[in-house]
């Protein structure tokens, strides 16, 4: 029955095994040699491991290179408004201009118009945002998971 034929399975492939030895062989070698492989050049490149900076003074922001910036936010809830409000007057003697759009399309018109002084930012919710640029979105990095 089945013990017989699985037997002689068994002995048929030892057979072939030892008349191909050097394909057996290789069949052993072969992935001991990638690994092997591996090993060298995970060893080659560490992991390089940074340490954290300090909280240091960068100075004052130099607000020559904003002038004429203009910034448009969407959707215009009293929560956007406010954070935008503080991010012109806070920080700027001037103020920043900001625009606000009633939608994402909007938006992106008013970037296509005006593309080398315009950002875009996109209240998800309370915590996040995304900033889009004329050709390209930048995710906000506080308060997101590992991408």
């Amino acid at each position: 029955g089945v013990w017989r034929q699985t037997r002689a399975l068994l002995f048929k492939n030892c057979l072939i095994k030892c008349r191909t030895k050097k394909s057996s062989v290789q069949e052993v070698l072969f992935p001991l040699f990638f690994l092997f492989w591996l090993i060298l050049m995970s060893m080659m490149h560490p992991h390089r491991k940074y340490d954290e900076e300090h909280n240091t003074d960068l100075g004052p922001l130099e607000t020559s290179v904003l002038m004429n910036f203009v910034i448009g936010y969407t959707p215009p809830t009293p929560l956007a408004r406010e954070i935008m409000k503080k991010v012109a007057f806070d920080n700027f003697d001037d103020g920043l201009i900001t625009e606000e759009y009633l939608s994402e399309e909007e938006l992106e018109e008013a970037s296509f118009l005006k593309p080398s002084n315009f950002v875009g930012v996109v209240f998800k919710d309370s915590l996040s945002y995304q900033l889009r640029f004329h050709d390209s979105i930048a995710m906000s990095s506080i308060y997101t998971e590992s991408r």
